[in-house]
C-alpha cells in the first residue's frame, strides 16, 4: 500500500505546483501535505483508493462497470460536439434546432428526478462507506 501513498503525495505535489504560484504559499501547502502524511491522514485516503481499485477489479459487472459506464455517457455527450460542429458548418439552422431540442429535453426532466438521483447517489456512497468501515 506504500506505493499508493507515494502516488498520492506525488499527485498532491504536482497539484500544488500547478495551482499555487506563490512560492511561500507553495511551501506551506507542501509542508501541510507532509504533515498529513505524518499524522496518518493519508492512510484514510489510501484506504479509499484501495477500495476503488478493488471495485474496479471486481468480477461483478455492476460493481466494476458503474463508474466507467457513467464516464462513457459523459464522453459520448462531449464527442457529440464534433458532428454537431460539422452539422453547424453546413446546416446551422438544423444544428441550432438540435441543440435547442436537447436543451428542452434536459429541461423537461423534473427537478424532483434530479433530486432523487442526487439523494440516491449520496445514499449509495454513504452506505458503501459504512460497509467498508465495518469490514475494516
Amino acid at each position: 500500500m506504500i506505493p499508493i501513498i507515494d502516488s498520492v503525495l506525488d499527485i498532491g505535489s504536482k497539484l500544488i505546483d500547478k495551482f499555487i504560484p506563490d512560492p511561500v504559499e507553495k511551501m506551506k501547502a507542501q509542508a501541510s501535505l507532509l504533515q498529513m502524511q505524518q499524522n496518518g491522514e493519508l492512510k484514510e485516503l489510501e484506504t479509499r483508493m484501495s477500495a476503488i481499485i478493488a471495485e474496479a477489479n471486481s468480477k461483478d459487472p455492476w460493481t466494476s462497470r458503474a463508474r466507467p459506464s457513467f464516464m462513457y455517457v459523459i464522453y459520448i455527450c462531449i464527442l457529440a460536439g464534433i458532428p454537431m460542429g460539422l452539422l453547424h458548418a453546413f446546416y446551422p439552422a438544423i444544428a441550432v434546432g438540435v441543440a435547442e431540442g436537447f436543451k428542452a429535453w434536459l429541461q423537461a426532466i423534473p427537478d424532483t428526478l434530479y433530486t432523487l438521483f442526487g439523494v440516491g447517489y449520496v445514499g449509495y456512497s454513504a452506505a458503501r462507506t459504512v460497509d467498508k468501515r465495518r469490514a475494516n
